[in-house]
């Protein structure tokens, strides 16, 4: 991980028994599940800049658990499965489709899934019939555990990522012992966000075990930042400025210009309505439309705003006569302010 830039890996067949979350050194940590330490078990090791991210971990069994991060504000959940193998009872692989739905069901549609898993399948090469959820670039023909993984997309609206680039056959083979080369393990992630994931292939030559071979993808989470909405406010003509006798005269001749020199108005309202309004805008102009903040407090009532107009009152009638009786009566209701 730390020589490829990985920052999130899913394994599978850990074969620890326990449920805990542990460092395994290079700055990396390691969540993990199993029940039976000669079988089976899954975990996530994260880069631990990212382990503070972590809001929730989901310990289903020892084929499925799932992890929640934030990053900048983007819900991310991390899944690793691992699929029962060909020989399995069908019983089995019914158990683990089950849990891996109840998984993705539980996750909210507007988060990011993404699945890494050893899925046992061969979802084949080519894609006809299943455009929808996977490319053409698999290897060699589908079986009956390829087709469940192309069923579960298909369920969860999911596209299988190794599927959609073209590389060479070492670079999308998952698997090699002896003369077999397949396909079994597999990246899944939303269809609306593929256009998220740049790049995906198998890296040659970093096996953990000796048959199974690292399938790595490059994913840019998509931030959006929210923008604030704007809420339209009507421009207003400025009328109080008719209190104004320069702009109030200005105002009567524009107008008398605009209505052709009459004196008295016209009949159709309308029209000189219109004719007003507009005269009105060029005179004596609009506002800008823009919202002003409401600077008034909860404790700015009724109440209060009588005690001040009192207040104000007391004290031009101590500027006016200056006794003692009026000076006494303006700092008491200055006190009660």
């Amino acid at each position: 991980m730390e020589r490829r830039k990985v920052d999130i890996l899913c394994v599978q067949e850990t074969r620890w028994k326990g449920s805990k979350a542990r460092s395994i050194g290079a700055g990396f940590k390691l969540f993990y599940y199993g029940v039976d330490s000669k079988r089976n078990g899954v975990g996530v090791v994260l880069k631990e800049e990212f382990v503070r991210n972590v809001l929730e971990v989901k310990r289903v069994s020892d084929r499925v658990m799932s992890l929640k991060l934030e990053i900048e504000g983007v819900m991310l959940n991390v899944v690793s499965g691992y699929a029962p193998q060909v020989g399995c009872e069908l019983e089995e692989k019914e158990r683990f489709w089950s849990e891996l739905d109840e998984v993705m069901e539980r996750i909210p549609t507007g988060e990011r899934v993404v699945i890494g898993a050893d899925f046992n399948g061969h979802v084949g090469e080519g894609n006809t019939g299943d455009e929808e959820v996977m490319g053409k670039f698999g290897v060699k023909e589908r079986n009956l555990e390829g087709q469940m993984v192309v069923d579960f997309a298909k369920r969860m609206d999911m596209g299988v990522v190794n599927t959609y680039f073209q590389k060479r056959e070492e670079h999308r083979v998952t698997y090699k012992s002896g003369g077999r080369r397949t396909q079994v393990d597999y990246i899944l992630c939303r269809r609306g966000n593929l256009k998220e994931i740049s790049d995906c292939k198998v890296v040659v030559g970093e096996s953990v075990a000796r048959q199974h071979r690292m399938v790595v993808c490059r994913m840019t989470l998509m931030v959006c930042k929210k923008k604030r909405s704007k809420i339209e406010i009507e421009k207003k003509t400025k009328w109080w400025k008719l209190k104004k006798e320069e702009c109030c005269e200005e105002f009567r001749q524009k107008l008398r210009q605009a209505l052709g020199g009459q004196v008295v108005l016209p009949d159709n309202w309308e029209t000189t309505a219109e004719v007003i309004r507009e005269t009105g805008r060029k005179v004596l102009g609009v506002s800008s439309g823009r919202r002003k903040e409401d600077k008034e407090t909860w404790w700015w009532n009724e109440e209060v705003q009588d005690s001040i107009q009192r207040k104000r009152l007391a004290k031009k009638k101590w500027d006016m006569d200056r006794t003692e009786e009026n000076r006494q009566e303006y700092k008491e209701l200055q006190r009660r302010v």
